[in-house]
């Protein structure tokens, strides 16, 4: 992509709404704009990271066994009165009547409408176990939205649900759950921690949070330093074996919430206790028959009596994981994006766009990036360099690979890894090796 054709609208200042880091990087970085209170736009730089997680998400679902489907935003209120979560939800659902009268919600989770959807269909025990989800806009009529997309009204989430013959195949579909976040999140380039949590109006007895360390996190939480040191994608049974022991090993090691840590009870020494702020980005559920009792979801057994169904359901934020990735992310400068989740690997930054051996070589260089499958976004504009610098960091593309008259004359370029700051002098040729590896 070329910056001279390329939609980005980025901002020097600061604007006046923006409380917190991410909120403010991402609308100096041009990655989304408010459009009303708590609902926002995604332009094309933060499209593209959103694609990026949502599709690591996608991946990890998939290969738990999970299957993909699309549900609408518009439910029935009636589905939600069988349930009896209509009128305890609150006001933060929105609530819609439509020209015959009939009620309607916009939807802030689905677990009535998959219930419904499952109980129509699975009818034998040989229809189970399914665990179904889907990544869709939902709204939440928050009181006081803020913080950009991290507590926005309108947001992406992933949400999927389990549906087992029995508690045992349930906490089975559970673990494997826990499983496929801890990895989706070290995909990411971040350490999620799970951490035992209150189920709230989801309902159920056993839950967990994932929370990602960061110094701006809404909350306290706490956790044994044992956990910095886990590494989840080397330490990774098979998602459909047998995940007792992975379960039993990763949650036997402490973190707590500042409301479900008791410090006077704490089983971690005080040098071993990592303090800290978090940012939640996912939430995970067993509730049983809380919604399979009342609105019917009921299969026949081996023995030919009925069985209601039990059922978990999984949530991430998608694209409050891209808020916390930049919460946990950035310099004075700006993003600085995992290599996993940017929207581009490469900035070519051209310094001098008017000189013929400057723009031929980075023409050539962009030619073979781009043939190399490497995702490059390349500044051809008559900018200053300092303007051209400044934009880069702030978008917080991992490498930057810098071309001038000066270095063209000595046979070089410049990469620098915007993580460390690290500058290489390198021929053409070592730096596209080097950036394609």
């Amino acid at each position: 992509m070329r910056m001279s054709t390329y939609f980005l609208p980025t901002l020097k200042e600061t604007p006046s709404e923006a409380q917190i880091v991410s909120h403010r990087l991402m609308l100096r970085a041009g990655m989304i704009r408010q459009t009303s209170a708590g609902i926002y736009a995604w332009l094309p730089l933060g499209w593209k990271v959103l694609q990026k997680v949502a599709q690591i998400v996608r991946e990890e679902q998939d290969r738990a066994g999970a299957q993909e489907l699309l549900m609408p935003t518009i439910q029935s209120a009636e589905l939600w009165k069988q349930s009896g979560r209509y009128d305890a939800y609150g006001k933060e659902m929105l609530r819609i009547t439509d020209r015959h009268d009939r009620e309607m919600l916009f939807g802030p989770t689905n677990e009535e409408m998959i219930t419904d959807i499952v109980k129509t269909f699975v009818k034998s025990y040989k229809d189970l176990p399914k665990n179904l989800y889907h990544i869709q806009w939902k709204f939440r009529d928050e009181v006081r939205p803020r913080f950009g997309v991290m507590r926005g009204r309108e947001f992406l989430m992933k949400d999927n649900y389990s549906f087992d013959l029995d508690a045992e195949g349930a906490r089975l579909s559970y673990r494997r759950m826990f499983l496929a976040y801890l990895r989706t999140f070290a995909r990411m380039g971040i350490k999620a921690i799970p951490m035992r949590a209150d189920t709230g109006p989801i309902g159920g007895d056993l839950s967990h949070e994932f929370i990602i360390l960061a110094e701006t996190g809404e909350s306290q939480v706490f956790c044994d330093k044992k956990w910095l040191e886990l590494d989840v994608l080397a330490d990774n049974p098979d998602a459909n074996g047998d995940l007792k022991d992975f379960f039993a090993k990763y949650t036997s090691v402490y973190a707590a919430t500042e409301e479900m840590h008791d410090a006077a009870n704490c089983p971690v020494p005080a040098e071993q206790l990592e303090t800290a702020r978090g940012i939640e980005v996912g939430h995970i559920f067993y509730f049983g028959t809380k919604y399979s009792a009342p609105m019917g979801a009921v299969v026949t057994g081996p023995d030919g009596q009925p069985v209601t169904v039990e059922m978990g359901s999984y949530g991430i934020g998608v694209s409050r994981v891209v808020a916390a990735l930049i919460e946990a992310s950035h310099d004075d400068a700006g993003i600085i994006w995992p290599d996993q989740v940017a929207p581009f690997k490469v900035a070519l930054i051209n310094l001098k766009a008017d000189d013929e051996a400057c723009r031929s070589t980075c023409d050539d260089l962009y030619a073979k990036l781009n043939a190399a499958g490497v995702e490059v976004i390349y500044d051809d504009r008559n900018e200053r360099p300092g303007a051209k610098f400044a934009d880069m960091d702030l978008i917080g593309i991992p490498w930057q690979l810098t071309v001038g008259p000066r270095g063209l004359k000595a046979g070089t370029v410049e990469l620098k890894r915007r993580a460390t700051g690290e500058k290489l002098e390198l021929s053409l040729e070592e730096a596209l090796a080097k950036v394609t590896a």
